[in-house]
């Protein structure tokens, strides 16, 4: 965790989105990778994976995974997005699970509603195959508590 400021540093100079992953396990675990959008905007995707099958009759992706996979987008949102080196720490997460989440694909997008000297406000939204039919929409609120980088 000491050189994290500095790693994070690096890797919103390079404005690699993708590499962020790097800073979170769990997100390596899933599988979680980043395309960058127009006017760097992000597109978060969770690609189709029989390891996080929650339903097989359906088959259906188990809502623990859709719900991390949205909190771990909304986390890594905070760190390419935020102005100033921070550490993004949940404080509460809230979802509504929509449709059944088949096992294919699944992309997400968030929206930053409030961020404040502390604490931020993010809007996630999940899709298959149509953005206008979400599979689930979730709020994160985040303490961002900003990194100092050691002196040298």
């Amino acid at each position: 965790m000491q050189d994290f400021p500095q790693t994070l540093q690096k890797l919103k100079q390079t404005g690699n989105a993708q590499d962020l992953v790097g800073l979170i396990p769990y997100a390596q675990t899933l599988g979680v990778e980043i395309q960058t959008q127009e006017e760097n905007r992000l597109l978060f995707v969770l690609p189709a994976n029989h390891d996080v099958v929650g339903n097989p009759t359906l088959p259906a992706i188990h809502g623990g995974a859709l719900s991390g996979f949205m909190e771990v987008s909304s986390a890594l949102y905070l760190l390419f997005c935020s102005q100033r080196l921070i550490i993004p720490r949940v404080v509460d997460f809230s979802i509504d699970f929509l449709r059944a989440g088949r096992i294919v694909d699944t992309f997400a997008s968030c929206e930053v509603m409030r961020q404040g000297a502390r604490v931020a406000n993010i809007q996630i939204t999940a899709w298959q195959d149509d953005a206008s039919q979400p599979i689930a929409t979730a709020r994160a609120n985040f303490l961002t508590e900003p990194l100092e980088l050691p002196s040298s």
